[in-house]
């Protein structure tokens, strides 16, 4: 088996946070085929808030692209031109009005690797401060919850967490805390 080829490009769409190319690729099997990619044009960056109580700080927030009101999901956003770190933490103090002492990066993932090209950068946070923001409003931001991490792994498997990237973060998390092998 060979590995993709990419024969031509077009770009079928952009705006200043995405765009969409369509290639005419090889597939691995010698066929030819078209392949459509979305390109994330900033890291994503995503926090872990982890309290000196063992909880996990999480927004409830409303998604346009779901229809979904009340999703938790972990505070993140896109880096924006900023280097990973300030940019999650300009994401911690917009969505939850909390800042952090102790950064410590856990992890890179990619997001939607079949159709996406979307680097994530993953951070746990910890000795938080409420600082106080007024932003949280203009992201859909209905509440901000701190859930005990005894509880978090019963939410997931209640389905009340189902966001795939907070979902990834956690396990990431997880795994840096030490409390999964």
């Amino acid at each position: 088996m060979q590995p993709w080829q990419r024969r031509t490009t077009r770009i079928a769409y952009e705006n200043p946070w995405i765009r969409v190319r369509e290639d005419e690729v090889v597939r691995p099997d010698g066929s030819d085929g078209i392949y459509g990619v979305v390109e994330v044009r900033q890291p994503a960056v995503f926090v872990v808030p982890l309290t000196e109580d063992d909880e996990v700080v999480l927004v409830e927030i409303d998604r346009y692209t779901t229809g979904e009101r009340a999703s938790l999901e972990l505070p993140a956003g896109g880096a924006d031109g900023q280097d990973p770190l300030v940019a999650a933490q300009r994401e911690l103090r917009e969505e939850t009005g909390l800042a952090a002492s102790d950064w410590q990066e856990i992890g890179r993932m990619n997001a939607l690797i079949g159709v996406a090209h979307a680097p994530e950068v993953v951070y746990l946070a910890r000795g938080l401060t409420y600082v106080g923001d007024d932003a949280m409003l203009e992201d859909g931001i209905r509440a901000v919850h701190r859930v005990p991490l005894d509880e978090l792994l019963a939410r997931v498997g209640r389905g009340e967490i189902t966001d795939g990237e907070s979902l990834a973060c956690l396990l990431l998390a997880l795994v840096a805390l030490g409390r999964v092998g």
